[in-house]
């Protein structure tokens, strides 16, 4: 146990490939501390490993899911769990402790259940014997807070829109008031006339619930938004980690130096 809400040293995330074909190493020698309460940010290209190591955080291993990533070397404790040897039945305590926003909300809403439904499981899972009236409100009150109308409860996941998903998703990872949140592009889809507001309201909730947060973002403006602290992942290695202005005014690393002409060409 440690007093960090995650903890990860050296860690090395692998997919098994199977078949005869070589497995393939999605993070390498990944070394990183999230405090209660503090938010870490993470940007990088596509493949550089980052959703691997968010879905790894969430717990979504090969111990948990099906073609889930395997965790092949170092160590990774996520509030006090060892993810490395992660039992089923800890895989449902930490659900219930964790809440996960994957870059598409399809992978984590149930198609058989209104939205409504969707963001109350969880409360039910917690609690079964929760009065369904109590529920209804609490389910409300998320949905108004995404910007979501009270007409989006009846409707399925494929009848809203991908960035109304994103939405109902960030509700349901916030319902049960998490020790961790793992929002990974949680924003991705939602229109832009709103996304401004949903971040807002992440940054604030984070801020006064006080919960710990690995935020992925392939925007710097977003990262700004969420969190001071920040992690350049790039081909499964971090190649930079810091307060947010210090990492873009470290050019050791070409992508860093990209990143921050990039930041300042936005500014």
């Amino acid at each position: 146990m440690t007093d960090s809400a995650v903890r990860a040293r050296d860690l090395t995330l692998r997919y098994r490939t199977g078949f005869g074909h070589r497995d393939v190493d999605a993070v390498t020698g990944v070394s990183l501390d999230i405090a209660p309460g503090e938010t870490l940010a993470m940007v990088g290209d596509a493949g550089s490993g980052k959703s691997t190591l968010a879905r790894a955080i969430a717990g979504y291993t090969d111990r948990s899911v099906d073609r889930g990533v395997h965790v092949a070397g170092g160590a990774l404790e996520v509030l006090g769990v060892d993810v490395r040897s992660l039992t089923r039945r800890h895989d449902d305590e930490l659900a219930l402790r964790v809440g996960y926003v994957p870059q598409d909300a399809g992978s984590v809403l149930d198609p058989h259940l209104t939205a409504g439904e969707n963001v109350a499981m969880p409360l039910f899972q917690r609690e079964p014997k929760l009065s369904k009236t109590i529920a209804g409100g609490i389910v409300a009150e998320a949905l108004d807070a995404m910007h979501l109308t009270l007409a989006t409860m009846p409707r399925y996941p494929h009848e809203l829109s991908r960035g109304q998903r994103q939405r109902v998703a960030i509700a349901r990872a916030l319902v049960l008031d998490p020790e961790l949140l793992v929002a990974d592009e949680a924003t991705a889809g939602i229109d832009a006339t709103v996304r401004g507001t949903i971040l807002d309201h992440l940054a604030e909730v984070q801020r006064s619930r006080r919960f710990a947060a690995f935020v992925v973002s392939s925007e710097i403006g977003e990262v700004r938004r969420l969190s001071q602290r920040l992690a350049v992942l790039h081909r499964g290695v971090i190649v930079g980690m810091g307060p947010i202005d210090d990492v873009l005014a470290d050019s050791a690393h070409p992508y860093v130096r990209a990143l921050a002409e990039l930041a300042g060409a936005r500014a």
